[in-house]
């Protein structure tokens, strides 16, 4: 089976900590081929990557383009001598490898390259719960706190991609004396509300953990600043949440109501008032690799296309 220039098709690399999941999919965002593969040695994984893409080139003839989305920090600055590098992770043997340099030698295409957080927050505003809003944030809550915020179909960078995981927030009253878990801050929001931090603090997975257990209030406390934050630094149109730790639906009303007690009534828009708001990610589970599948949309298109249509 291939495909001609009417519908060409793109790779997709979502890259996380603990899995590969990689894609064949089209510019409508629909998928036609999956894989996943275990996150081992940059050289053993990344083996078992091109394998999966020269089959799916067997399947499916050439790939437009490919595009990676990929856990960091990143360096994310084409200018940088270390454009596409992984930096300091906890990841063994991933720190300072060149997560975009060895897919663009291996093929000869363009390559679509961000975090795996603002990839998936530029899925959800081209085929999810974004679309057609001018700014979008999308955080996941899991292992760790990510965000990545999308600006008319582009994806925020400056000097590096945001890190609103790591802001410090007010300490939730019964939350006084654990020390956090963030490796650099100690106790900044990641510290403190990630999926770590709480099973740090109850000894047990989260899905053993009452749903009345106190940790859910400060949980929607520290959410409710970060998207009180959110709201008087970027002012998006919609937050979304997702990630293992926000499976827990009954935090979103609390954490709706959190974010307009820090607020305390400076912002009253229509759209923060709306109980859409804050909601979880349309597409769910495949936001991060669909995520990837944009990033190769993009790449693909003349450099200025990319421009006219707002993206990098």
């Amino acid at each position: 089976m291939t495909m001609g220039d009417s519908n060409p098709l793109f790779g997709a690399i979502e890259a996380g900590g603990t899995k590969f999941v990689c894609a064949v999919g089209d510019a409508s965002g629909r998928l036609l081929f999956e894989g996943r593969i275990p996150t081992e040695d940059p050289t053993s994984t990344f083996a078992r990557v091109f394998e999966f893409f020269r089959s799916a080139e067997g399947m499916f003839g050439p790939l437009r383009a490919i595009g990676l989305a990929s856990f960091g920090p990143l360096d994310l600055n084409p200018m940088s001598r270390r454009y596409g590098h992984v930096l300091g992770t906890p990841k063994a043997g991933w720190t300072e490898f060149d997560v975009r340099g060895v897919i663009a030698a291996e093929f000869d295409v363009p390559v679509g390259f961000d975090t795996d957080v603002n990839a998936a927050a530029l899925a959800e505003a081209r085929w999810g719960r974004g679309i057609g809003l001018p700014c979008l944030v999308y955080v996941t809550v899991g292992t760790g706190v990510g965000a990545g915020l999308v600006y008319h179909g582009a994806s925020f960078l400056g000097v590096t991609h945001p890190e609103m995981g790591h802001i410090h927030v007010r300490r939730h009253p019964q939350d006084l004396h654990f020390a956090g878990v963030c490796p650099f801050h100690g106790d900044c929001l990641e510290g403190l509300a990630s999926g770590s931090a709480i099973m740090a603090r109850k000894g047990q997975d989260l899905s053993a953990v009452p749903r009345d257990d106190v940790v859910w209030e400060m949980e929607a406390d520290y959410l409710g600043q970060l998207c009180a934050q959110l709201v008087v630094t970027v002012s998006p149109h919609r937050i979304l949440l997702g990630g293992g730790v926000m499976q827990q639906v009954q935090l979103f009303p609390t954490i709706s109501a959190r974010m307009r007690h820090w607020l305390g009534g400076y912002i009253q828009s229509a759209e923060v008032q709306s109980d859409d708001f804050i909601s979880p990610p349309g597409l769910g589970a495949q936001a991060g690799v669909k995520g990837a599948l944009a990033l190769a949309v993009a790449a693909a298109k003349p450099p200025m296309q990319r421009i006219v249509t707002g993206h990098r």
